[in-house]
């Protein structure tokens, strides 16, 4: 993350950088005790939610055998935040 953008690199071994705009509103967390996940959070759902949808549009996998190649950024889970009590 830089500065407001999410940063995605070496996507199938490309040299280009991805970039998605994070809303106001909206934080991003590098989880550290599973590699490659991150996770959205924020108090407006359709932010976070467009964010998600973003970032996994910006990761499409195009002119390839898609049965093959699963490479990508996927939504695993959806829901609120736990309360911590």
């Amino acid at each position: 993350m830089a500065g407001g953008n999410v940063e995605i690199r070496n996507f199938l071994g490309e040299k280009r950088v991805r970039k998605v705009k994070l809303p106001e509103g909206v934080e991003y967390v590098r989880t550290a005790s599973v590699k490659d996940q991150i996770e959205l959070a924020g108090n407006d759902i359709v932010a976070v939610s467009l964010t998600a949808a973003k970032i996994q549009q910006a990761t499409n996998v195009r002119h390839k055998d898609l049965r093959k190649f699963l490479d990508g950024i996927y939504v695993s889970e959806k829901g609120p935040i736990p309360d911590e009590d």
